[in-house]
């Protein structure tokens, strides 16, 4: 996809750089990630079904299409009914998301989204700092149970993030 991962010897550091032999990191079209073709969940050690809307949030802001497949779970593609908000180019059929990255032709835009679960609620976070625009993702409880201050935690690594609280008559 465009990116290097090097674990350190000890295994107490993780280290993610663009892969510019590759098409990584960089700007203009060298700078993209792209897209793998295809991508279908299995229980270990396949490709875990946890990361499966994380990677469609990537993949929709990646140049290049792509199909993620689900056959572990029904009704794990959530987080793609919200990209698609986004900007996300994603056909959804049965168990399977089609998706056409944005790469140079768009990018994904700020959209107010619900996260429904909590993969789901936190592929759309790193979607939306990918975004243009102001993302605002709605049912932050599901993403709580399992993230103890994620927005401060992402600040930390230099998002621009917060957590408000939304009027609920300004959404009638």
């Amino acid at each position: 996809m465009g990116a290097q991962v090097r674990l350190s010897d000890d295994g107490g550091s993780l280290t993610i750089s663009a892969d510019r032999r590759h098409g990584g990191g960089g700007s203009g079209r060298g700078g993209l990630l792209r897209a793998v073709p295809l991508i279908e969940t299995s229980p270990y050690p396949g490709f875990p079904t946890d990361m499966q809307p994380l990677m469609c949030s990537l993949l929709s802001a990646s140049s290049g299409a792509a199909v993620v497949r689900e056959t572990v779970f029904e009704n794990r593609m959530s987080a793609c009914v919200e990209l698609v908000k986004m900007g996300a180019a994603i056909d959804i059929r049965g168990q399977s998301a089609f998706i056409r990255g944005c790469g140079l032709e768009g990018t994904l835009r700020g959209a107010s989204v619900s996260a429904s679960d909590l993969r789901a609620g936190v592929a759309l976070v790193v979607a939306g700092l990918a975004a243009k625009g102001e993302t605002v993702v709605r049912d932050m409880s599901h993403i709580d149970r399992g993230y103890v201050n994620l927005e401060s935690k992402l600040k930390h690594l230099g998002a621009d993030i917060e957590r408000i609280s939304l009027d609920n008559s300004r959404n009638e």
